[in-house]
């Protein structure tokens, strides 16, 4: 029988009921022969109350104290499932990210995988029937213990996935990926398979069931990738090759991104360095920069982008910096506005996808500021207090 990587979220670990639960169901498993990787998040809350409990003791903690700590938070997790496991009479072997042989590189707060050393793994499952890895975790080339930011546990899974060519499934609270969110549209539709690059503009317009990079990973490697709902019946939602999706629409879903800044710098002069410095010290940031859109002239030069609104103080210091080498340079910061999203791999040879999407707007009375384009994707930024009513709108034009 064929060897998973499986996945369980915060909520899915959040007590020990439910940790139970799921030993007794990966115990189930393995008696049918198979054995299972299994990375597990910090139980529900657990992080917050650990970053909270930074915030109380130091304004400006470094950031390799608080990755070694919030990491504690999984660790404590993989103790807990895997004691309930070996009580269940299955072989078991609690691992860290470090025991794992998760490499990363980057920031200690936001790092990256570099390689996953597999012989770690593999020689370990040889022995045992499930191992239960520390998920959002590695360490770096100074063997310090680092954290792979928003979305890790899910990275890590795919990771591991792709180093040891097993396929992956990811169990959270919902029932699979819906055309959108639920919460937004609750008559939004469940869909049962979509391609990587659909699912990867969905999570990075918005849709935040997966991390970008897990999908991305799992294209780059053609992992079998499925989410659902931790110990449901429910059929979930496979992200698969987009040759292998059966049904192709020209829309499949729709985003909705609330938690965006939308800002505009103007400079009178044409041939400014001012977008060369500012993406300069955007990449030395690592802040990601969206929606961008540049116009020059006699009168001068402007430039308008989005950035998620967790950047707000960063960005706040870079224009300080940036009005010392550009004393001229004006700048208006809008919070007032969200980001809408239409997403479908069939928009690259279907016609009539953009004046549907702009007549649905139109028709519904609402204006939009900015509009930019991908392959398989549009989007537009409107006043929030329409945001929810532009999703609606389009589900309702593209049937979703």
């Amino acid at each position: 029988m064929e060897n998973s990587v499986l996945k369980f979220g915060g909520t899915s670990v959040g007590d020990f009921d439910k940790i139970r639960e799921i030993a007794g169901s990966l115990r189930d498993r393995t008696i049918l022969g198979e054995k299972l990787i299994v990375v597990v998040s910090a139980m529900g809350g657990t992080t917050d109350e650990l970053l909270s409990n930074v915030k109380s003791l130091s304004p400006a903690p470094k950031d390799d104290h608080i990755a070694l700590l919030v990491t504690t938070g999984e660790q404590q997790t993989i103790s807990y499932l895997s004691i309930v496991l070996e009580d269940l009479g299955v072989r078991t072997k609690a691992m860290t990210g470090f025991q794992a042989g998760i490499k990363t590189f980057g920031s200690h707060m936001k790092s990256r995988i570099s390689e996953i050393d597999k012989s770690c793994l593999l020689s370990a499952l040889q022995e045992n029937d499930v191992l239960v890895v520390a998920g959002f975790q590695g360490v770096n080339e100074q063997n310090e213990i680092t954290t792979l930011g928003r979305g890790g546990s899910d990275t890590t899974a795919v990771a591991i996935a792709a180093s040891c060519g097993m396929p992956c499934e990811i169990y959270t609270d919902v029932d699979g990926v819906y055309a959108t969110d639920p919460r937004v549209y609750e008559h939004a539709k469940r869909i049962y398979s979509i391609s990587y690059d659909e699912m990867m503009e969905m999570s990075a317009l918005g849709a935040g069931v997966l991390e970008t990079r897990s999908i991305e990973i799992a294209k780059n490697h053609s992992i079998p990738l499925y989410l659902g709902r931790t110990l449901s019946e429910e059929k979930g939602t496979w992200i698969m090759q987009e040759t292998e999706v059966l049904e192709r629409k020209a829309v499949v879903g729709a985003a909705l991104d609330e938690d965006i800044i939308h800002a505009t710098v103007f400079e009178p002069c044409a041939e400014s360095m001012l977008i060369f410095d500012l993406f300069k010290k955007f990449d030395e940031e690592s802040i990601n920069v969206d929606m961008i859109s540049q116009m020059s002239g006699s009168e001068g030069f402007q430039l308008s982008f989005t950035v998620k609104d967790a950047e707000s103080a960063r960005l706040d210091q870079i224009f300080t910096e940036m009005r010392l080498l550009h004393p001229d340079m004006s700048l208006t910061m809008e919070t007032r506005l969200c980001k809408v999203s239409i997403i479908g791999s069939g928009m690259r040879d279907m016609s009539g996808v953009a004046s549907k999407a702009f007549m649905a707007l139109n028709d519904s009375g609402i204006r939009f500021y900015q509009t930019t384009t991908s392959e398989i994707s549009i989007s537009y930024v409107v006043d929030k207090e329409h945001g929810k009513h532009a999703v609606e709108s389009f589900a309702a034009a593209f049937d979703l």
